[in-house]
C-alpha cells in the first residue's frame, strides 16, 4: 500500500456500513489514524463487533450535524475525508423519503460546508452511486451520462453528487466523487439485499427469495475492490488538483441479472434449489451498469477480485458469522430430502 496514508488523520463517515467497515480495515493496514463517525450503535457490524473498534477513534453523532462535523475535523486535525454515510436501501427510501433526504442530501452539504470551513482538509471523497444516473436507454453509463434520477433514493444520490461538484467548482474544495454499482461482501447485515439474503437462506436450509421478477440488471461490485478504489481516488486527488469535482465509475464491467447472481451463489455453495420469485418490487430501475474506462485510464485502477473470488470470500464470511451467532438452523435442507440433485 502507498505510504500516503502513514499517520494520516482520516475521517470516515458511515464507518459502520458495509463498505465503511472494509475501508476502515484497509486504512488501518496502511497506517492511517482513523476517526469514525457513527450514528447508530450496531454491535454486529464489522467496525463495532471486531478488533477494529479498539483501533479507531469513534465519534457518535449524525452526519447532518454540521457543528459536530466542524468540531471533529478541527479537534482531530483531519486531512482526508471519506464520506460514505447514507441511507442506502431503496425500499426504505421509498417508504421514508424524508429521512433518506436528511441523511443523503443534508448530510452531504453539512459535511462539505464543514470541510470548507476547516483549512486542514486536503482531500474529500464522496460516495455517490450508479443510481444517481437514473434510468437511461443507452447503457452502460459513462461519467458524462446525465444525472436523471426520479425515485427517492436515486434522487438523493443525484443531489449529493451535484452538491459535491458545486463545492468543487464554486469553492475550489478538493472533492472527487465515486459512482459504484451494487456492493456485496462479508459484513452486509441488510438481509433484504440479494447476496446476503440468499446466502443466509441457504445456510438456514430455506429457499432464497427474489422480491423482483429476477430480471433487473446490475453491476455487482466486491466490497474490497470498492474500498481500494476509494483510497486510490484520494491518493490521485492529492497528486492532481485537476481531479477536483470529477466523478469516476468503478465497476468490474460484468452486468448480471438478479437471477444470474442468485444462480452463481447457489452454484458456488453447491446447493440445488430453485429460488422463490415474488415479482413484488416497484420503483426500481430495470437495467443499470457502468463503464469504468475513465477510472482505468485516468487512475490506473483495476479490480482485484473476480465474481467467483468475491463470492467465495463472501460466503465464507457469512458461514463463520452466522455460525458464531448461532443462527444457522441445524436442519437438512428440504431440497436434499428425496430430491438429490434436483431443485425443489
Amino acid at each position: 500500500m502507498s505510504t500516503f496514508w502513514q499517520d494520516r488523520p482520516t475521517l470516515v463517515t458511515g464507518a459502520s456500513g458495509l463498505v465503511g467497515g472494509w475501508l476502515v480495515r484497509r486504512l488501518l493496514a496502511a497506517g492511517a489514524e482513523v476517526v469514525c463517525l457513527v450514528r447508530d450503535w450496531v454491535p454486529q457490524c464489522d467496525l463495532l463487533g471486531t478488533e477494529l473498534r479498539d483501533q479507531v477513534r469513534t465519534v457518535r453523532g449524525d452526519v447532518a450535524d454540521q457543528a459536530l462535523l466542524e468540531r471533529v475535523l478541527g479537534e482531530y486535525e483531519i486531512t482526508t475525508v471519506m464520506h460514505l454515510a447514507a441511507q442506502a436501501i431503496v425500499g426504505v427510501a421509498n417508504r421514508n423519503p424524508v429521512s433518506t433526504f436528511e441523511s443523503n442530501v443534508r448530510g452531504t452539504w453539512a459535511l462539505l460546508e464543514a470541510c470548507r470551513r476547516s483549512p486542514r482538509v486536503d482531500q474529500i471523497v464522496v460516495a455517490s452511486s450508479d443510481k444517481a444516473y437514473g434510468a437511461h436507454d443507452t447503457l452502460p453509463y459513462r461519467e458524462d451520462t446525465p444525472l436523471d434520477a426520479r425515485h427517492p433514493y436515486d434522487v438523493s444520490k443525484s443531489c449529493a453528487d451535484l452538491i459535491a461538484r458545486s463545492y468543487a467548482e464554486t469553492f475550489d474544495l478538493p472533492v472527487a466523487i465515486t459512482r459504484c454499482g451494487n456492493f456485496y461482501g462479508g459484513g452486509d447485515l441488510n438481509w433484504n439485499r440479494i447476496v446476503p439474503g440468499t446466502i443466509r437462506s441457504v445456510l438456514r436450509g430455506q429457499r432464497p427469495v427474489i422480491r423482483s421478477d429476477g430480471r433487473l440488471t446490475r453491476d455487482y461490485f466486491y466490497v474490497e475492490d470498492g474500498a481500494a478504489a476509494y483510497m486510490l481516488l484520494a491518493e490521485k486527488l492529492a497528486e492532481d488538483p485537476a481531479l477536483k469535482g470529477k466523478a469516476f465509475n468503478f465497476s468490474n464491467e460484468m452486468p448480471m441479472t438478479v437471477r444470474q447472481v442468485v444462480g452463481a451463489i447457489l452454484e458456488t455453495m453447491n446447493e440445488p434449489v430453485e429460488p422463490i420469485v415474488l415479482n413484488q418490487v416497484d420503483g426500481e430501475i430495470p437495467h443499470q451498469y457502468l463503464d469504468a474506462t475513465k477510472a482505468r485510464t485516468t487512475l490506473g485502477w483495476r479490480p482485484a477480485f473476480s465474481l467467483d473470488d468475491g463470492l467465495k470470500k463472501t460466503i465464507a464470511w457469512y458461514r463463520n458469522h452466522l455460525k458464531q451467532s448461532n443462527v444457522i438452523a441445524p436442519v437438512v435442507p428440504a431440497w436434499h430430502v428425496g430430491h438429490v440433485g434436483r431443485p425443489v
